[in-house]
């Protein structure tokens, strides 16, 4: 019997794919398994029964990652589980820049006591005349699930579309519409498009990378979409570049007490992700990768340690390994089950980073004793039975 909790309410055809083999449990110290959405993990205290958490959804700065590898906790996420519902609202946002939408249901709201409004209407519209995005050329910053299907969604609407990935995957690559240009440099993109759209995680790396430098390098009056995270923008570059008219609009998911008084911006209160699709999405995601890894050691989606898959159990022993990356890790493993007159009937490992992760399956039952020798070896971190 495994035991999960959730830290955050999560849509119930998620949990219900959790059998009679798992339990809910309010006590975080005996969980095996958590799922969170938004809920902060940085200042719980780590039970050692933890094995894995799941996040609902695709960030994970509110996981404490590294304190989770140390102890051999598994963290993943779902990407690419709402990416149609970002994408959806990311199209929003660009129609709502081109076209005072806004405006004009502001303006029949203020005049809906005017009897008269089916013809003042006709003069007031004038006010509300904008552009269309068709033939527009748009830049898409990351080309990940989200990325992929908003270039693919824009190239429909008749825009020219451009991109830049750095680590763009053969995946998203070969979905990506082949009208979509793939540029090399956020520089080349700068400095041609109508509209930019970012979609990477916040890294050290990204952070705050549309700032000033980067705006210098755009058209008058370009339109920039944040449906990723808050701080990749500067807010007080863009501030200064919407007061000068650098940056025409900014579209946000992210409004904050200071860019919510900035001219030029249409603020969303963080609704990418928030339809009832993206979220049963995100838990059913969630709720398969727990029980994969729980039930088989298998890793997929993993945030802080190598994905590595060795299937269904088909002999008689598994056991998996949580260990450092070093040297002569796997050679030490096989020594050891050598010396116990064990065979070894299959092992997969997988690196990443300062760790890496074994799955090994033998021709018999793991023992005790096993678990304890492999447990002493330096450099490992957590032994799982599975089998």
């Amino acid at each position: 019997m495994f035991k999960y909790k959730t830290l955050n309410p999560i849509a119930q055809v998620g949990l219900d794919i959790f059998d009679d083999n798992y339990a809910m449990t309010e006590d975080i110290n005996e969980a095996e398994a958590v799922l969170v959405r938004s809920a902060s993990m940085h200042d719980m205290d780590l039970p050692e029964s933890l094995l894995a958490v799941a996040r609902a959804g695709a960030g994970v700065n509110n996981i404490p990652l590294d304190a989770c590898a140390e102890k051999g906790i598994v963290v993943f996420n779902t990407p690419g589980a709402n990416a149609n519902g970002v994408k959806e609202l990311v199209v929003a946002g660009m129609l709502l820049a081109c076209r005072d939408i806004y405006g004009g249901m502001k303006w029949v709201e203020e005049n809906k006591e005017d009897a008269e409004i089916n013809k003042d209407m006709e003069k007031a519209k004038k006010n509300f005349a904008g552009s269309e995005v068709k033939g527009k050329k748009l830049g898409v910053i990351g080309l990940g699930a989200i990325g992929v299907q908003v270039a693919n969604i824009a190239n429909r609407l008749g825009m020219q579309v451009y991109g830049v990935d750095p680590y763009l995957s053969v995946a998203n690559a070969v979905s990506l519409n082949r009208d979509v240009t793939i540029l090399k440099s956020y520089d080349e993109l700068y400095k041609m498009c109508d509209f930019i759209t970012i979609h990477v995680p916040l890294l050290d790396s990204t952070k705050g990378m549309l700032n000033k430098d980067a705006f210098d390098k755009m058209k008058e009056g370009i339109v920039i979409l944040n449906f990723s995270r808050d701080t990749l923008v500067n807010d007080d570059d863009m501030g200064e570049a919407l007061k000068s008219g650098k940056v025409g609009k900014y579209v946000t998911d992210f409004p904050n007490a200071k860019v919510v008084t900035f001219p030029n911006v249409i603020a969303t209160p963080h609704l990418g992700a928030s339809t009832e699709e993206s979220e049963d999405n995100c838990a059913m995601m969630a709720a398969e990768e727990l029980r994969a890894y729980l039930e088989d050691g298998n890793i997929k989606n993993s945030v802080n340690m190598p994905n590595c898959d060795a299937g269904k159990c088909d002999s008689a022993g598994r056991i998996t390994i949580v260990h450092k990356n070093t040297p002569n890790m796997i050679a030490q493993f096989t020594s050891l089950f050598a010396k116990e007159n064990v065979n070894i009937a299959h092992i997969t490992d997988k690196s990443r980073g300062d760790y890496a992760y074994s799955i090994i399956d033998i021709d018999s039952a793991t023992t005790g004793a096993i678990v304890d020798e492999v447990k002493a070896i330096d450099g490992v971190i957590r032994v799982r039975v599975i089998k």
